[in-house]
């Protein structure tokens, strides 16, 4: 396979995972927002902190009010992330390789761009939002689908595991992330009386409170969920699956050790972490989520330079 096209797909896989748990992110801090009393100061800018955007937002926005935001993270290509343009990324790298690709995937993916786009053109509301954000959702695990059930166990299928499981551990990692000290006054005496409706809102954000309450069969408690949702290795949104998938599918591809390499160490932290201590400890938690980030990103670097950079390729 083209070192281009590998890269495409990966990005593909990417960019569809990104509108989906950008979707995700704002989902949760909806369900935040309403779950907790009004004496407590969360609000809409927590997302622009999240995702690291504070300056790009005050460039175009006033205020970080529920409609600008909407309208940044939803509708905005300026940003390179938001729903529309993650949407947008996605298509194009697909368009580019649609002749490996089977055609019910490219349809979807062209109509989910279309209807998106054509709800953003009439602007995403607070009243429209939970519609826009379902639809959204929705439609890119019908293309997860159609990937699973239609496409054949080739390094096309390879790379779209590669894109979509880091994509998927680092944004769980950020919406985990609305526990510590975006959201959530820092004392333990304000966080008590709130802490089961946090834990329970992100287990809902990532579909996780069914197969929690299966397999930890105990109230949802801060320890608990951080560590299902960080170390458990069998639910597809927790960190420490996506990374095992990861590893799966690096076998496949040839001179994969390097990328493997960094992979294990990523794993080793990931499994090591005292999540008794980080569920208590907001700040801790915080700079442990921004350690595994980096991570990631050591990940992607070690993925681009053996797969991607043709002025570089690996040695065999």
């Amino acid at each position: 396979m083209l070192s281009r096209v590998a890269e495409n797909i990966y990005w593909l896989a990417r960019y569809l995972e990104r509108a989906e748990d950008m979707a995700r992110l704002i989902s949760v801090n909806s369900h935040l927002l309403l779950d907790f009393p009004h004496a407590n100061k969360l609000g809409w800018d927590s997302l622009i902190t999240i995702t690291s955007t504070e300056a790009l937002f005050a460039k175009h926005y006033d205020k970080p009010d529920e409609t600008s935001v909407l309208q940044f993270l939803c509708g905005d290509r300026r940003y390179g992330s938001s729903i529309i343009a993650s949407l947008a990324n996605a298509r194009e790298n697909l368009r580019t390789t649609r002749e490996i690709m089977p055609r019910e995937i490219w349809e979807e993916v062209n109509q989910l761009y279309l209807d998106i786009a054509a709800r953003v053109e009439a602007g995403v509301t607070p009243r429209k939002r939970d519609g826009f954000l379902k639809r959204v959702i929705r439609s890119c695990q019908t293309v997860t689908g159609l990937i699973e059930g239609t496409l054949s166990h080739t390094q096309t299928r390879t790379f779209l595991t590669l894109g979509r499981c880091l994509e998927r551990a680092d944004m769980t990692t950020r919406i985990i992330d609305v526990r510590s000290d975006n959201l959530l006054p820092k004392t333990a005496e304000d966080l008590k009386p709130f802490e089961n409706l946090q834990w329970m809102s992100v287990l809902k954000s990532l579909t996780g409170y069914q197969m929690y309450r299966q397999q930890v069969r105990l109230r949802v408690r801060g320890p608990d969920v951080l560590r299902f949702l960080l170390q458990d290795q069998s639910f597809p949104r927790a960190v420490a699956c996506s990374l095992k998938e990861m590893s799966v599918a690096l076998l496949e591809l040839p001179c994969h050790e390097r990328v493997q390499t960094v992979l294990d160490e990523l794993v080793g932290l990931l499994m090591a972490a005292d999540v008794e201590e980080l569920a208590n400890e907001p700040e801790q938690l915080h700079l442990f989520m921004d350690e595994l980030q980096v991570g990631f990103n050591q990940v992607h670097a070690a993925l681009v330079s053996n797969y991607y950079d043709v002025k570089h390729p690996p040695i065999p």
